[in-house]
């Protein structure tokens, strides 16, 4: 029953951090209908932007070696700064790398190629300036907080590390912020009009190029959140720590359908809770545990849990 309750706590905080992230997927996605391959290079860039923000310096390798800024935000302060200036940069990939093409009427396969180049650059842009090592958070994420949290008894204790707590809290008011934005306000409103059909948005008198704009920036905030939130618990692993979870973050919209909000949080979920269930044994298969699930609904279910079938028009 501990490690039961340890399995299901630690899959809750990894599933909500994987649904953050790929909503920045399925934002963009359900707008463009293109997959934004530059969202994993966000979410390196983003855990970086927290790092120095947090007044740490960097090592020994790149141009920026042993520099630091002269002052230092608390973690929390620091997520929400470097989440912000990620999403002002993914606002400058959607002018250079999707606009262009947009305007021009190119096929959407070229823009899904512009952006996994931009993402190639941004990643080998990372390791000139910082170098390929690793960089762990301070300790003072958590404040005076404990270590961890215990769940369980005295006789019988189930301690949580308490970075893991602050993750999955964090996680969940971002959910209910970006549910309530995309419900209830004329912002949302908006964008699901445009992601509906742009041209007959447009028509009504909605600016489609600032809400897309809008999206792209929304989309980055989101995947900065997520790198900042897994480098506070395993660390910053290198320019190239978002690719696995760009492949996690494809995996987890398909599973939970294509463009759909509900399903990218429901399809990282089920992913976060998978992979905590691993047994420790087999722990170096638990990306398999993605593509394996992925698999699987694609043979069941191609349209994803919570996906609509498509109809085709002839």
């Amino acid at each position: 029953m501990t490690h039961f309750i340890q399995s299901l706590l630690n899959g809750l905080s990894i599933g909500s951090v994987y649904a953050i992230f790929a909503l920045g997927y399925t934002l963009v996605f359900s707008i463009l209908g293109i997959i934004n391959f530059a969202h994993g290079a966000i979410f390196t860039i983003g855990a970086y932007f927290t790092y120095v923000l947090t007044g740490a310096s960097f090592g020994f390798n790149g141009i920026l070696a042993n520099k630091s800024l002269p002052f230092g935000l608390p973690f929390i302060l620091a997520m929400i700064v470097g989440s912000i200036l990620a999403g002002f940069l993914s606002i400058l990939i959607e002018r250079l790398a999707f606009r262009p093409l947009r305007r021009c009427g190119a096929d959407r396969l070229l823009s899904l190629v512009s952006s996994l180049g931009v993402a190639i650059v941004a990643v080998n842009l990372i390791q000139y300036l910082v170098g390929a090592q690793l960089y762990t958070y301070s300790g003072k994420i958590t404040g005076t907080l404990p270590a961890a949290v215990n769940f369980g008894s005295a006789s019988n204790p189930i301690p949580i590390r308490t970075v893991q707590i602050v993750i999955f809290g964090v996680s969940c008011v971002i959910l209910v912020a970006l549910t309530f934005l995309i419900n209830d306000t004329k912002i949302g409103k908006a964008l699901r009009a445009v992601a509906e059909d742009a041209t007959t948005a447009s028509l009504l008198g909605i600016n489609t190029d600032r809400l897309i704009m809008f999206t792209f920036f929304l989309s980055g905030f989101l995947g900065g959140m997520a790198g900042s939130l897994v480098g506070s618990s395993v660390g910053i692993a290198g320019p190239y720590f978002g690719i696995a979870f760009g492949l996690k973050g494809l995996a987890v919209i398909v599973l939970g359908g294509l463009g759909d909000i509900p399903g990218a949080v429901v399809g990282g979920l089920i992913l976060g809770l998978a992979e905590a269930f691993v047994p420790s044994d087999y722990s170096a298969y638990k990306d398999a545990v993605a593509f394996g699930l992925l698999f699987i609904v694609l043979l069941l279910r191609p349209q994803g849990i919570l996906g609509r079938v498509q109809v085709q028009k002839v």
